[in-house]
């Protein structure tokens, strides 16, 4: 679907928020609070009720979808209490009928993980506009994905801050049909994917194994959930980023590079073979790319405050330094592998990451869980849905198990 101008009139347009409590849904809340153009039609998350009964409350949606069970069961009786309209279902299956409503515009895919995947592909299949920034569809499901959004006619803009910016630095023409077109007819050169390096681009190697859940949680400019702020300490986040952009932009993996980047205010950039290169910056906050792709093609009023350039010291780059992100290098390698590799990695990486959190496996065993996945995997084609969810199936299966060995 092309999106234009003319496209967007002076009705509400309806708002899906997958993932509502999360750090993305509570931007893109936030976003919609301070532009009357959008109005909340359903929300979805996974067990936190008492979040999502505040934002009942306040934005009146008429659906709201809790995964769990039990908490489907608190949050409505919650809302029955305080006289509220919203209808409380429960279930995956319950978020993938809603986001196909007739009466839903636009579909928010911000769940974390493997999750996000069902109920995003239901929301490309029914044409919406969907603003991704549940990377791991694609990273699990890229070819296939891609077709539904060509067969389709849905509208994909990319959420994520690196895929907003280089979306935003892409030609007009190719911003109307991303992931059909091709870089190199439209004069382009490099994807150059930025990454802040995380809180722990300079800490001595030797020490890593010793990173703490706290330490490894802290980023040092973005405020974001615990997994991604893991994935973005191992720098896997920017991994699976550029897997995304491969997608995303029709890219082949010798088009892509990843520049570090500490500063966070250049979020990525697109050389031209003219020697020009274009950057979109702003201050690090997932509101600038929300209010963009919300609005597109037009523009409206964020709640982030500009840059200020004379505050600015300087802008530092560098390469990425594998022995120190040794996931980011495996992410790339599975990319070169293809889609079954890159559906393992992901598995595997939440399974680790999740282990991490728990306290099961030190920082540096993310990475040695992840790579004895891959190694593990056998080469098979990942054609189908079905085959997709069978091989994330059975890499988790070899995390948990590679995981409970080292525990016994």
């Amino acid at each position: 679907m092309i999106l234009n101008a003319s496209d967007v009139n002076e009705t509400p347009q309806q708002v899906c928020i997958l993932g509502s409590t999360g750090s993305i849904g509570l931007s893109t809340l936030d976003v919609i609070r301070q532009n009357t153009q959008f109005t909340v039609f359903a929300l979805t998350a996974g067990q936190n009720d008492a979040q999502m009964l505040a934002q009942c409350i306040e934005f009146k949606p008429q659906f709201a979808v809790m995964h769990d069970e039990h908490s489907a069961v608190r949050l409505k009786a919650a809302l029955s209490s305080h006289n509220a309209k919203t209808q409380v279902l429960s279930g995956t299956q319950a978020m993938c009928d809603l986001v196909k409503a007739d009466d839903v515009d636009v579909v928010m895919s911000a769940i974390v993980g493997a999750a996000g995947l069902l109920p995003t592909l239901s929301a490309v299949e029914a044409g919406k506009k969907v603003l991704l920034a549940n990377k791991e569809s694609l990273v699990m499901s890229g070819q296939l994905f891609i077709d539904k959004v060509k067969k389709h006619g849905a509208a994909l803009l990319p959420i994520d801050s690196e895929h907003n910016a280089i979306f935003q630095c892409l030609p007009t023409q190719m911003q109307q049909d991303a992931n059909n077109g091709n870089l190199l007819e439209q004069g382009i050169s490099k994807i150059l994917l930025t990454g802040s390096g995380g809180p722990f681009l300079k800490r001595d190697l030797n020490t890593l194994a010793q990173v703490t859940v706290d330490e490894a949680v802290a980023h040092p400019n973005w405020s974001m959930g615990r997994k991604i702020s893991v994935d973005s300490a191992t720098m896997m986040n920017k991994g699976l980023e550029f897997i995304e952009a491969k997608w995303l932009f029709n890219a082949q993996v010798d088009d892509i590079e990843v520049v570090i980047h500490p500063q966070s205010i250049i979020h990525s950039m697109v050389q031209y073979r003219d020697g020009s290169v274009l950057a979109q910056m702003g201050n690090p906050d997932m509101r600038t790319p929300i209010a963009h792709a919300l609005a597109y093609p037009n523009r409206i009023d964020s709640g982030v405050k500009p840059l200020d350039f004379t505050a600015m010291s300087d802008f530092t780059f560098t390469a990425p330094d594998f022995s120190r992100y040794p996931n980011l290098k495996l992410a790339m390698d599975a990319c070169r592998l293809g889609q079954g590799a890159t559906t393992a990695i992901n598995a595997a990486n939440e399974v680790a990451v999740n282990a991490f959190l728990s306290n099961k496996v030190g920082f540096t065993d993310i990475y040695k869980i992840n790579a004895e996945v891959l190694n593990k995997m056998p080469n098979g084609q990942t054609i189908t849905l079905d085959d997709i969810l069978n091989v994330d199936k059975v890499a988790r299966a070899y995390a948990c198990e590679i995981i409970n060995k080292a525990l016994n």
